[in-house]
């Protein structure tokens, strides 16, 4: 009898799924784990497996269909036998207004948008950037066929990455960054307006961020330290593994130490389910990473039982698939514990959202150079502000502000995340 494999359910608030493309035909063989087919949801691209062995009998969707959760998308049996059932039923189509009239570009699937991201990476051999600039491929053609000089061009993607918009926003022969009294005679007319809809992934965070703002109390404590022992660690650490093609950030250090603290913290590593709280075994930290169009958070299992190492070998690793529209269920779901890190934008402080249903959320700034008192007398120390968004059901400010100062143990003291 065939085994009916269904729309599954990639994330709590998951209704539907578009099926993308079936990697196995009607009539291929399959195995156990192996890549069936890719599902778009509203946060991603996932790769979903086949939980069973055997030969793919029949689609019951076809590619680019929305497909309730649950319901059937193609059945697996055994070599020569036959499958009479019918086609699954797609999701029900949306509104006619929801609706643009024409598919604009703006409007490309973000599995679509993801691909073309990394169509567009630069050649980065050794780390080196070409001519010193993040930009794409196609940026770089057009600023040489519109005589822009791209080291002038402010960039919008990720890492400051220059796009196509960004240079066809430019000068020629100069950029976005050009001083605006030398543009005035030739600025022209104004831009028309212009409507952008929401991606799929944009619409997603926007839902979960007002669920959140609604349904949670937050309040917020913030912490700052001494990171001068962190960022000589670090440098230490990266000169041991020079040559290895790895390298540690402080975003690593953070996550472990954070990971680690989150142990003597149980409270914090929780959720709410109806009049109870459940403190959560495992530590599962979700790493928040900028994606085109948004982000995507995805999920350092068991962070407080791992070398730093590994947790930045396992992050990096999720980023990338993250950039390029291709995740698995388990890079984004399961977090209890999540990291927000805007430093690399030179960001002093902000506050984040806490990302339901976990309890709390830490917003990490920049560790910057600032004027210090050491031993009565002023001098240059590396400092950098972390708040904690939390969830007042659940948790108090003084718990908060205790975890924040349990942390430094690890900040201050780099030297225990290594041991």
């Amino acid at each position: 009898m065939a085994d009916i494999v269904t729309m599954p359910k990639l994330g709590f608030d998951m209704a539907e799924g578009t099926l993308l493309r079936w990697a196995k035909k009607e009539g291929d063989k399959v195995e156990k784990g192996e890549l069936l087919a890719e599902i778009e949801t509203d946060k991603a691209t996932v790769e979903v497996e086949s939980q069973y062995s055997g030969v793919v009998l029949k689609h019951l969707v076809t590619e680019g269909t929305p497909v309730p959760v649950s319901n059937p998308i193609a059945a697996i049996g055994a070599e020569g036998e036959t499958y009479e059932g019918g086609a699954a039923a797609p999701a029900a189509a949306a509104k006619a207004e929801d609706k643009p009239a024409k598919q604009e570009p703006a409007a490309e699937k973000p599995a679509a948008k993801a691909t073309a991201a990394k169509a567009e990476q630069p050649a980065d051999a050794g780390g080196n950037l070409p001519d010193g600039v993040r930009a794409s491929p196609l940026a770089r053609k057009i600023a040489q066929e519109r005589g822009v000089n791209l080291k002038s061009v402010r960039g919008s993607g990720p890492l400051g990455r220059i796009t196509k918009r960004d240079v066809e926003g430019a000068k020629a022969g100069g950029g976005s960054l050009a001083l605006p009294g030398l543009q005035l005679a030739d600025l022209g007319p104004a831009p028309a307006d212009k409507r952008v809809p929401l991606s799929r992934l944009r619409a997603a965070i926007g839902r979960r961020m007002v669920q959140s703002r609604q349904e949670i109390p937050h309040f917020y404590v913030t912490h700052e330290y001494d990171v001068d022992r962190l960022l000589d660690a670090r440098a230490q650490a990266n000169a041991a593994l020079e040559g290895s093609g790895e390298k540690l950030s402080v975003n690593d250090f953070i996550i472990k130490a954070a990971a680690l603290t989150l142990r003597q913290y149980p409270n914090l590593n929780a959720k709410l389910d109806g009049d109870a709280i459940v403190q959560l075994g495992q530590v599962n930290v979700g790493v928040a990473v900028a994606v085109e169009g948004g982000l995507l958070v995805v999920v350092c299992r068991d962070a407080d039982r791992k070398p730093l190492r590994q947790i930045s070998q396992e992050v990096r690793e999720m980023a990338g698939r993250v950039r390029d529209g291709k995740v698995s269920p388990d890079d984004i779901e399961g977090s209890t514990f999540s990291i927000s890190n805007l430093g690399m934008y030179d960001v002093h402080s902000f506050t984040a959202i806490v990302n339901p249903p976990e309890a709390a959320i830490l917003a990490v700034g920049a560790a910057q150079e600032v004027p210090v008192v050491k031993n009565g007398q002023i001098a240059v120390g590396n400092r950098m502000r972390v708040t904690m968004s939390i969830d007042h059901r659940i948790s108090d400010g003084a718990e908060g502000a205790q975890y924040l100062q349990a942390l430094a143990a690890y900040i201050e003291n780099p030297i225990a995340l290594l041991m």
